[in-house]
């Protein structure tokens, strides 16, 4: 997305390579109001992480085959506005900062060009025994595309 939401936001994602990801909020992330449920927000960026890694040639089943994972270490979430039941929302996910041993993932969640939610998520790259570890060249590279 580049240049300004519908609600005249600056929109988060001003670079980098950038996943989009259709979804569809399902009666069952919905409270009594019909409204998403907040909790369901982290989850729809779990989406759009394994997406963007799909897309970049880096699915995460692969990252965890060669030995590492990428533990949460942080999770922020801005609510704008309510997604509701049978929305058609848009997920744009990059990479916003990235180093060695760390990445972090910026959100917008948008429904049209009305921006519902942004947020960010941090990991650390971790090895099997879940101490902190470098993650190899060729990732770092393809994350930082």
């Amino acid at each position: 997305m580049t240049g300004r939401a519908a609600t005249g936001q600056e929109a988060p994602h001003a670079g980098g390579r950038e996943s989009r990801s259709d979804l569809r909020v399902r009666y069952a992330e919905t409270d009594a109001m019909g409204v998403a449920h907040h909790a369901n927000y982290p989850v729809w960026f779990e989406v759009g992480r394994s997406d963007l890694m799909r897309e970049l040639g880096l699915p995460y089943s692969e990252v965890e085959a060669r030995g590492y994972f990428l533990m949460l270490s942080g999770l922020n979430v801005e609510y704008r506005r309510a997604a509701r039941y049978d929305d058609a929302l848009t997920l744009l996910t990059r990479v916003s900062a990235l180093r060695s041993r760390t990445v972090t993932f910026s959100y917008a969640l948008l429904r049209g060009d009305e921006l519902l939610a942004t947020g960010e998520t941090r990991h650390i790259a971790t090895d099997r025994q879940y101490r902190p570890a470098r993650l190899p060249g060729d990732v770092v590279a393809l994350l930082g595309g």
